[in-house]
């Protein structure tokens, strides 16, 4: 869903992608570099409490993962195999800093947040097996581009809630979760179905 929103963010960022292959910057450093300030940015200030400041900062270098696309385009090529590995990977390793610091958040806040600990818990195990389900099913020769929570929207409802949490919204950051959790459950089993079909098919 947050893909019609791609082509804008790609504009504002294209003079920055050109700036930087003009002092040839590759986009494997882009998106190493961004992968690096996500990690550090959720696991020191979410278990600090910071929660509004870690999701902008997470927010900021989160744009990477645009930027280095651009950052391609802008080199003269469209990107090699090895950076769409790359970018994949450490997608994964960025996903599992930002829930690992509100896990962290939550049993350093509050010992009665426990509930919501495991909550956030189960969205990073689901989260992965949304975006493994798509890696496995491609490696099969397959497609599993289905769901109403691929990584894009996981992201932006958990640092929207984060961030309105740590500006003090009361029960923001437990309903993000909640429904980020259903909706991931709900998208591993849609991409079950899909590729389930499509082998019964073959």
């Amino acid at each position: 869903m947050l893909n019609v929103l791609r082509p804008a963010v790609t504009r504002v960022l294209t003079p920055l992608g050109r700036l930087l292959a003009r002092h040839g910057i590759s986009p494997d450093v882009v998106t190493a570099v961004g992968t690096l300030g996500v990690v550090a940015s959720a696991l020191i200030l979410f278990p600090m409490g910071h929660l509004f400041w870690g999701a902008l900062a997470i927010t900021v270098f989160v744009l990477a993962d645009l930027l280095d696309g651009v950052l391609a385009r802008m080199s003269g090529g469209t990107g090699s195999k090895w950076g769409a590995f790359l970018d994949s990977t450490l997608d994964r390793l960025g996903d599992a800093a930002v829930f690992s610091g509100l896990i962290l958040h939550f049993i350093l806040e509050d010992e009665r947040e426990i509930v919501l600990a495991g909550v956030a818990l189960f969205c990073l195990v689901a989260g992965a097996l949304v975006s493994y389900a798509k890696a496995r099913a491609e490696g099969l020769g397959m497609t599993a581009n289905v769901g109403i929570a691929e990584r894009g929207e996981r992201i932006a409802v958990i640092l929207v809630a984060s961030g309105l949490s740590g500006l003090g919204v009361p029960y923001i950051l437990a309903i993000g979760l909640w429904l980020l959790a259903a909706a991931s459950a709900v998208t591993v089993v849609q991409r079950m179905v899909h590729v389930y079909r499509q082998a019964v098919v073959r």
